[in-house]
């Protein structure tokens, strides 16, 4: 599986996804796992690469958590809806999921 983390500066919540990810494949005792990253700076880069956020995860090219298809793309810190409600970044929990689907 290809995870790429996107992400901008400004956002501090990409480093509490990065260590989330990388807890959760390192347990993964199936499949293969590789995490990139794609550092977003500008509004015109956001929007090629359809950034709904800081950090937006795509496992094998999908968000997994976006919303809807039409959300809007920009520079801005991310919410995720967790079973501990709103955070900066899916819980352990919910990227298990996702890893293990």
């Amino acid at each position: 599986m290809e995870i790429i983390l996107q992400y901008f500066d400004g956002c501090p919540s990409w480093r509490v996804a990065d260590e989330r990810v990388r807890q959760v494949v390192g347990r993964a005792s199936e499949g293969d796992h590789n995490i990139a990253y794609q550092k977003v700076e500008t509004q015109e880069e956001a929007e090629r690469a359809r950034f709904r956020g800081s950090p937006t995860i795509l496992f094998d090219g999908h968000d997994p958590f976006a919303t809807t298809d039409d959300a809007p793309s920009g520079l801005s810190c991310r919410i995720f809806q967790t079973e501990d409600g709103p955070q900066g970044a899916p819980s352990l929990t919910q990227l298990e999921l996702v890893v293990r689907s």
